[in-house]
Order: C-alpha cells, then sequence, then structure tokens
C-alpha cells in the first residue's frame, strides 16, 4: 500500500511539472526584462516613452511627438522648476518609496464622503506610466504601474526619477518635457525659467490639456500662488 501511495504521489508531482513550467518559465523572462528596462534607464536616457508612442500611433494629426525631442540634465533644469514641481506633484517626495500612504488614504476617504476624486500618484507612479505603459484606467494597468514603481524606487536614485519625470512629463499637446514647455509658452530655456513661471507651469500638471500657464482660469492661479508659498520649503535636488 505504501508503495503504491508513493508512486501516485509521484506520478502526479510528474504531471504537474509541465503545466509549472509553462508558467514559471514566462513569469521568469518577464520579470527579467522589465528589471532590465529599468536598470537600463538608470543610467541611459530613453529616446521615448510609451505614453509617447500610443500618443502617436492614436493621433490622426501630426502633432504627437514620436521621440524625445530635448533631454536636459537636472544640473541644467532650473531650481525653482524643480522645486515648483515637487510643490505641486509630491511634496513627501523624498520620504516615501514611491507610494505616498497620507495621500492615498486621503483619497479614499475623499471617494467614501463622494467628494469626488483626488489624485494620489506620486511623482515616481507616474515615471511608471508614462515611460513604460499605455493610455487608460484599468486594475491591470495600476497593478502594472505598482509594479514599475517598485522597481523604479529600488534601482533609481530620486535625483534621477525626478530628472526623467522633468523630461517625460506631458505638458500639454505636442509639449514633452520641461524645455519644450520653456520655449513653448516663455520663449526661454528650462535653465533661465523665473519662479513665477516655474509655479505657473507646475500648476497645470493636473491637466495640461486643458489648462494654460499663460492663460490662467481662476483655479489655476490658485494652485500657482499655493505652489509660490509652499516652493521655498521644498528641498533642492
Amino acid at each position: 500500500m505504501a508503495l503504491r501511495k508513493k508512486s501516485r504521489k509521484s506520478k502526479s508531482s510528474s504531471s504537474l511539472w509541465p503545466i509549472f513550467k509553462w508558467v514559471m518559465v514566462p513569469v521568469g523572462v518577464i520579470l527579467v526584462i522589465t528589471n532590465l528596462q529599468v536598470l537600463a534607464v538608470r543610467f541611459f536616457n530613453p529616446p521615448s516613452t510609451s505614453y509617447m508612442i500610443w500618443k502617436a500611433i492614436r493621433s490622426r494629426a501630426d502633432i504627437a511627438p514620436k521621440k524625445l525631442r530635448y533631454w536636459r540634465s537636472l544640473e541644467e533644469i532650473s531650481p525653482y522648476l524643480r522645486k515648483a514641481v515637487l510643490a505641486g506633484e509630491d511634496q513627501r517626495f523624498l520620504s516615501h518609496h514611491g507610494f505616498d500612504i497620507i495621500e492615498l488614504e486621503g483619497a479614499i476617504k475623499d471617494l467614501a464622503r463622494k467628494k469626488g476624486k483626488r489624485g494620489a500618484s506620486t511623482i515616481t507612479m507616474q515615471v511608471a506610466r508614462t515611460l513604460y505603459l499605455w493610455p487608460g484606467r484599468s486594475w491591470l494597468r495600476k497593478a502594472i504601474e505598482a509594479y514599475y514603481t517598485v522597481l523604479i524606487e529600488l534601482y533609481w536614485p530620486k535625483e534621477r526619477i525626478l530628472e526623467v519625470y522633468l523630461n517625460t512629463v506631458d505638458w500639454g499637446t505636442g509639449v514633452i518635457g520641461a524645455e519644450a514647455a520653456a520655449r513653448r509658452y516663455f520663449s526661454t530655456t528650462c535653465s533661465k525659467i523665473t519662479k513665477g513661471q516655474a509655479a505657473a507651469m507646475a500648476a497645470i500638471l493636473p491637466s495640461p490639456h486643458k489648462w494654460s500657464p499663460v492663460r490662467p482660469n481662476g483655479y489655476v492661479k490658485r494652485r500657482k500662488m499655493r505652489i509660490l508659498r509652499d516652493i521655498d520649503k521644498m528641498p533642492l535636488l
């Protein structure tokens, strides 16, 4: 009887091995590829982003940029703009590890109280979404975004995360990155952006296709004033 039980166990384990192999091998390949994807961008500037490619495919007009035209190192970007973006988008950037628990709790409470949606995406989460994912909203995309967020925080220093963000963020129709935005809106370079201009640029980031830093509505003006109030509290990276 004991021999029969052992033979049955060995048969069941041997029959499960092909299934296990077919599942784990693709998973292992995906893990290796995604880790290499993120690790590579620590040292090399990406020529384009997933967001830009999807926009170019879906855009009928030839206004969606297909590759990153300008890239500026963090030191070449105005300190005012670096601080303004932190003040407007992610004030706890240096203290969290990709996920701002305080903002997430606030967003959940607002939903429960039916106060509408409240953004809780950190700069790292936005980089993960822009660089590696497709546009849209789904639980699958959220899960993959969280996975890439963990990898980015694991492999990149905070300075690199902010640099990639400032060079890849969507700042309006056909405007990608700080240098393109500085030229489009203020006819200058991102190294020469003033404090007020930086606050205006950061103020429109939640909805850059609807708002303008040079023709601000009342809400953008209020956001700009709040950013100007908080800008000096932000660390300089």
